[in-house]
This record gives structure tokens, C-alpha cells and sequence, in this order.
């Protein structure tokens, strides 16, 4: 088993690079784009997509870049020093709840944009979206604070403290194993059965909407009208339901590992194989990092049409230079 052991994790640092490589530009465009504000989309919806993509952008410089595959590639880089490293699993730990509650936050904005007609026109906003990520973000923040003090230096050398070691009363203090519990509920626990519940209520009220919509143009009876009211619920439903549920695919993995190990209450004692699996959760659910730029996309004809002359634009130039320059 510990050459297959090998072999993951021999394909997981190239994978991991892999991540780093495309996931840093995709998010950098995403951003830049949609920050422009041409994209079609409502001040709100903008807001929340551009920081769902700086949150992405974020873990993937902390978690990926600065954790993964400083561990891998750089083993006496300066970060390895206890304070460096205790910093690191601060803001990547931070970087990652707000990745998923601004997905959450993102949801329950179109649930009320969609369902809550009353509600609408006060809370789908732009200034509304501002105050709730900035919320959201300085909550996630403060409340990962405490994880700088679970590391104690695994040797020191000349003074200097190096590598981060779990300190031992972190596994047995029943503070520190409550908090444990309540972080993993709070990431990524009740945002998975948030989005679901969300989506399910939303899907819900789309079919009742639908329907009586029909109803009252009489496409129940044969004829074909089209509705620019349920066109552009179709497309903000695509969107959401595209983004939440590459979210819900990419963590099941994840969870469902979770849930094992507390059945079996195991701890965190893994023989190979469920060293593997629980890495391969952890991997997909770094991989969701990557996939929303593409999802926009794929979902989004504007943004598509953004990204292509956000392409074409140095190509342009320098073949205007070029052209410039020749006798």
C-alpha cells in the first residue's frame, strides 16, 4: 500500500501546482472583469461574484501556494519559522470559510431575489451586499484568531523556533474540542445544508411561480409567448444553481469522510487508504477554487464576451506595435 500511498502523493503535488498555475489568473480575471460592471449583472450580484472570486483567489495563495506546496517544494523556506507558519494557518483557514459563506451569503441573496418579492427591493442591493460580506468577512477573520495559539515549535534552533506542532492539550482540552466541533459545523456543515435548503425552497416556489405565470398567459392552452420575467429568473437560476452546485459536488467528498471518521470515532487515526480518501476530499475541495470563472462562462454570454476581448486585447496590441513599426 505505501507505493500507492507514494503515487498519490506524487500526483497530488503536481495536481496541486496544477491548481496554483491556473486558479491565480482565472480568479485575477474574474475579478478584473467583473469589477467593470458590463457584464449584465445587478450591482449586488456583481459584488458578491467578484468577492467570491478575491475569496478564492485569497485561499489559493494561503492554502495552496503558501501551505500545500511550500510543504512540498520549499521544506527551509523562512515560512516554516512557528510564527510564519502559525500566520499562514490563520489566514488560510480565515480565506476559506469566507469562500464558502460568501458562496452561502451569494445564495441567500438570490433566494430572496427570487422568492421574497416584498423583501427584493431593500435587501438585494448594492450597499446591502457590501455590508453583509464585509460582515461576513471581519467575522471569520476574528474568529480564527485563536488558531494562531494550537502551534508550538517542533525544534529550535539558534534561538529561533521553527516548524508548527499541534500543541498536545489542543486534542484533549475540552475547550479547544468544542471549538473544533463548532468550526466544523460552521464550515463547511451548515453551509452545505444551507445551499441545499436554500435551493430546494427556491426551486420549489419556481415551479408554483411558473406555473400560475402560464396560467394567466394562457400558454396552458397552446400558446407560445415568450416572458422576459421568467428569462431572466431562467438565468439567474442557471447561475446560482451552477455555482452552488459545483460547491455541494466538490465538498460531499469532504463531508462525507467527516461524518465517517465521527461514526467510527476515530480521531484522526487514518490507515492508508483513508489517508488517501480523506486527501482526495481536501483536494476536490481546493479544486472548487478554480471552477467558478469557468462557470460564469459557461453561464454567462456577456462575461464570455469579456473574457474574449480581455484575450484578444494584447494579441491586438502587439500586432498594432508591430505593424507600427515596420517600414
Amino acid at each position: 500500500m505505501s507505493s500507492t500511498l507514494d503515487s498519490y502523493r506524487s500526483v497530488q503535488k503536481i495536481l496541486y501546482v496544477f491548481i496554483a498555475v491556473i486558479g491565480v489568473p482565472v480568479n485575477l480575471l474574474a475579478i478584473v472583469i467583473l469589477s467593470r460592471g458590463k457584464c449584465g449583472l445587478s450591482a449586488c450580484t456583481t459584488r458578491y461574484l467578484v468577492a467570491m472570486a478575491a475569496a478564492d483567489l485569497l485561499t489559493i495563495v494561503f492554502e495552496i501556494i503558501l501551505f500545500r506546496i511550500k510543504k512540498y517544494y520549499f521544506m527551509s523556506s523562512f515560512l516554516k519559522i512557528t510564527p510564519m507558519c502559525s500566520v499562514i494557518n490563520v489566514l488560510r483557514y480565515a480565506a476559506t470559510d469566507c469562500s464558502v459563506w460568501f458562496t452561502v451569503t451569494f445564495t441567500f441573496d438570490r433566494f430572496v431575489a427570487i422568492c421574497c418579492q416584498k423583501l427584493k427591493t431593500k435587501y438585494c442591493t448594492g450597499k446591502t451586499a457590501a455590508v453583509v460580506l464585509t460582515t461576513t468577512g471581519v467575522l471569520y477573520c476574528l474568529k480564527n484568531i485563536p488558531r494562531y495559539f494550537l502551534w508550538e515549535p517542533k525544534v529550535i534552533i539558534d534561538n529561533v523556533p521553527w516548524f508548527c506542532n499541534l500543541r498536545d492539550k489542543v486534542i484533549t482540552d475540552p475547550g479547544w474540542v468544542a471549538q473544533a466541533w463548532v468550526e466544523t459545523v460552521l464550515t463547511p456543515l451548515l453551509p452545505f445544508a444551507g445551499i441545499l435548503l436554500l435551493n430546494a425552497l427556491t426551486v420549489r416556489h419556481i415551479l408554483v411561480a411558473s406555473r400560475v405565470r402560464k396560467g394567466l398567459k394562457g400558454q396552458n392552452k397552446g400558446e407560445n409567448r415568450s416572458d422576459p420575467e421568467l428569462e431572466s429568473r431562467r438565468r439567474s437560476v442557471v447561475l446560482l444553481f451552477t455555482l452552488s452546485g459545483s460547491f455541494v459536488s466538490l465538498w460531499m467528498t469532504l463531508i462525507v469522510n467527516f461524518i465517517y471518521y465521527q461514526v467510527k470515532a476515530m480521531g484522526f487515526n487514518f490507515n492508508d487508504s483513508e489517508w488517501v480518501f480523506h486527501n482526495f476530499g481536501v483536494l476536490l475541495r481546493n479544486f472548487s477554487l478554480c471552477t467558478n470563472t469557468v462557470i460564469y462562462a459557461v453561464t454567462q454570454s456577456k462575461f464570455r464576451e469579456q473574457v474574449i476581448s480581455a484575450v484578444k486585447f494584447p494579441i491586438i496590441s502587439v500586432l498594432q506595435l508591430i505593424n507600427k513599426d515596420a517600414p
